[in-house]
């Protein structure tokens, strides 16, 4: 009796083996393509984020080794300095790395010059402007004195996390930068719109606003540069070379406060409340002239000198 499918139909217990055997290598090869297909893939996504991790880390080394920004125009001791008419002495900008140059004083003329060490958020600074600035106005207007004004950002810290002594010290750098000229009533505006220490101080824009409401020229080129905070680490080194010393032409070995007010050489060791006849009377002994006095602000008490941190 045969079987219906044949007898050519029922495979042999070898072939049945072969068969298995085939397809369990049919089996093994396909995994093992699928293996090298996923280690490829996972290879290329490795080297895809290595690539882009690379990038990233170049993009920071690239702003950290980024070269150091040259300072403000007309600032190249480290300060502006104002004479007859408000009008600023032009000079280059200090360089990075560079020492600066100090302004010569004219010794032949009966010419005042007067250095001032300031911080915008410093409040007995604030104070000084309001008692002498009357009589240094005039002075400077009548060509009898010049002014160099050296900003200064030790109160940084002091400002509730907005860095405001920095971010005013770069605003004024950026009129003397764009608009010298213009700096005096900038430097005005900054004390008599001065924030108290503590607080927040003016942001950005409003910094921009009040050198807009002076009329400085260049009004867009400033507004960028105080947004970009473009001359930080000028002022951060300025700051740093005030504090260390030395204070060339004067005998002042270094900045130990602000405000620091240096008349021919000479440091003004102020008492308080300030006194505007004492100020005058300092300028008759360092000049060696005499002075009709001008200034009629009355004094107020103010808090200790802004120290060095």
């Amino acid at each position: 009796m045969t079987n219906g499918d044949g007898g050519g139909s029922r495979l042999s217990r070898n072939e049945r083996r072969d068969l298995a055997r085939t397809k369990s290598q049919e089996i093994r090869a396909e995994h093992k393509k699928k293996e090298r297909r996923n280690r490829w893939l996972l290879q290329g996504g490795i080297v895809v984020a290595s690539i882009a991790i690379i990038a990233v880390v170049a993009v920071v080394i690239v702003n950290s080794i980024r070269p150091p920004m040259p300072g403000p125009l007309n600032m190249q001791s480290d300060g502006i300095r104002i004479g007859e008419g408000y009008v600023a002495e032009t000079t280059p900008a200090l360089r990075p790395g560079d020492t600066p140059v100090p302004h010569e004083r004219d010794t032949a003329s009966d010419v005042i010059s007067i250095q001032m060490y300031i911080d915008y958020l410093c409040p007995i600074c604030g104070q000084f402007e309001e008692v002498n600035g009357p009589l240094i106005d005039q002075l400077v207007a009548d060509g009898a004195a010049t002014i160099e004004y050296h900003p200064l950002a030790i109160l940084t810290s002091k400002s509730a996390g907005t860095q405001y002594s920095l971010r005013a010290a770069n605003a004024a750098a950026c009129v003397a930068n764009y608009d010298p000229d213009s700096f005096y009533n900038y430097n005005s505006i900054l004390f008599s719109k001065q924030p108290e220490e503590g607080t927040e101080g003016h942001t950005n824009d409003e910094l921009v606003k009040l050198s807009r409401t002076i009329g400085v020229a260049s009004p867009a080129s400033i507004e960028r540069c105080i947004n970009d905070v473009r001359f930080k680490s000028w002022v951060q080194e300025a700051t740093n070379r005030a504090l260390n010393g030395p204070i060339p032409g004067a005998d002042v070995t270094a900045i130990t406060g602000t405000p620091t007010v240096i008349v021919n050489g000479a440091k003004f060791n102020y008492t308080f409340p300030f006194d505007a006849d004492e100020f005058s009377a300092f300028l008759v002994q360092a000049a060696g002239q005499s002075f009709t006095e001008t200034s009629t602000a009355t004094p107020t008490p103010t808090p200790e000198p802004a120290p060095a941190p």
